[in-house]
């Protein structure tokens, strides 16, 4: 399980504005004006619309931007998921230009030195970069549009993994975004809200010095925030407590039946939530480890 914290916002205003002009010419004497209306109390005034595409909103204002303290285990503590993330539908924004046909595509190429540079790739790392790929494949938004996403992943993987997603694609599985995790996010601040799919990530096995899967290019997590990591006290993403609850199905959730497991399955993949120690719903990993 990776730890992300990118996150974009995407808010819809209104605004109102008024003027006035000089008056025309008239009698020395003018005219009585009207009393001044008192402006309704802000309790009594329209809240701004909210911006919908099918089933999905945008994403709410405070999303990223509330960091988490962190607690002498290192992690942030679990809290309550917010009203506006206990069914979490946000539209996706496009990092990459989506398909034009609204169809699936996708592309397997050496990882361009541009996209090495951004991604937690380092020379200490125990994969060389020669044996990554870079893959972008298209996925389904929640908010029910085509979108081109993008992963680096070991080059024995790369052909599999594209078959995954196109099933996922043809399923209509709701994906929110999918991006190359980049050095920082490894590190950053938790906020709780991190929700990208995604694939390579240099960084050991949590509580471990054993390299994860993820630095090798051998794992994928899929939508942690609706497939959260649980280990004892331990939730990530940290606000994603609701999504404990795996009997309260909601769009994104990876169930044992569902098409998620079953397209990882025909590739050889395992999957996260049938560890006993503990569970990682959003992981799936070659070896599964």
């Amino acid at each position: 399980m990776r730890l992300r914290r990118l996150t974009t916002t995407l808010l819809a205003c209104g605004v109102a504005a008024g003027c006035s002009g000089a008056p025309p010419a008239g009698p020395a004497t003018a005219p009585t004006a009207p009393a001044a209306t008192p402006a309704p109390p802000a309790s009594a005034q329209p809240s701004p619309s909210v911006t919908r595409i099918g089933n999905a909103t945008a994403a709410p204002a405070w999303l990223g931007k509330r960091v988490l303290p962190v607690g002498s285990n290192g992690f942030a503590a679990a809290q309550a998921t917010p009203p506006e993330l206990r069914n979490r539908s946000i539209i996706t924004t496009d990092y990459l230009p989506p398909p034009a046909d609204g169809r699936f595509h996708s592309t397997i190429e050496s990882v361009p030195p541009s996209v090495l540079a951004r991604s937690s790739w380092t020379s200490a790392c125990p994969v060389k970069s020669a044996d990554l790929r870079y893959v972008t494949v298209g996925f389904r938004g929640f908010d029910g549009l085509a979108h081109t996403g993008e992963m680096l992943v070991h080059k024995s993987a790369a052909e599999g993994l594209v078959k995954v997603f196109g099933r996922l694609f043809a399923e209509g599985y709701p994906i929110e975004g999918m991006r190359v995790t980049g050095a920082a996010g490894l590190t950053a601040p938790p906020t709780g809200d991190d929700n990208m799919t995604d694939a390579y990530a240099c960084r050991p096995v949590r509580d471990s010095k054993v390299w994860s899967q993820h630095s090798y290019g051998l794992a994928v997590d899929v939508n942690p925030f609706q497939n959260p990591y649980h280990k004892g006290e331990i939730v990530l993403p940290e606000l994603a407590t609701s999504y404990l609850d795996r009997g309260t199905v909601r769009p994104g959730m990876i169930l044992p039946d569902g098409p998620v497991v079953k397209a990882f399955a025909a590739i050889g993949w395992k999957w996260g939530g049938d560890y006993h120690s503990l569970k990682d719903y959003m992981h799936f990993s070659a070896n599964g480890g």
